[in-house]
């Protein structure tokens, strides 16, 4: 089941007057940009900008995968260009909580947690930093941002 953020990132994807670029974190798995139409082979020329490596279009999904290197100088080129990129990328939201507040009794929480995790036991998913400090990540999702020029 698609939740509203993947719909909307979708549509996103899919429109064709802002450039999106969608940074992919996977080992060996590279950056996917998808740029209004110009003729040929004006958008190849402008990513390649003047590099020895080519960008490799993908006809049948209709995107362009880049260097991981190329990431920073194409947001900031598209922003010349453009005015405007998506910028699509995965992220994992950090907790914070303490082994005291996870193996409490009482419910009188005063936690960084606000009571998400009080009582609720250890389950390994935790690193414990010190008696009143842990941290886990986690799973990963999918943020997406619209950077405009200045």
């Amino acid at each position: 089941m698609e939740t509203g953020n993947e719909k909307r990132v979708q549509r996103i994807w899919n429109q064709g007057q802002i450039p999106v670029l969608l940074r992919r974190s996977g080992k060996g798995e590279k950056p996917r940009l998808r740029l209004p139409y110009e003729k040929p082979p004006n958008n190849r020329n402008w990513l390649q900008n003047g590099r020895r490596s080519s960008p490799s279009w993908n006809q049948s999904e209709k995107y362009w995968e880049i260097p991981k290197a190329w990431f920073n100088d194409t947001v900031e080129r598209a922003l010349l260009k453009f005015n405007s990129i998506y910028v699509i990328q995965p992220y994992r939201e950090l907790e914070i909580c303490a082994p005291a507040c996870r193996n409490a009794k009482g419910h009188e929480c005063q936690c960084s947690c606000m009571g998400a995790n009080h009582g609720q036991g250890e389950d390994g998913t935790w690193f414990d930093i010190s008696d009143a400090f842990s941290v886990r990540w986690n799973n990963s999702e999918i943020a997406c941002r619209l950077m405009t020029k200045k």
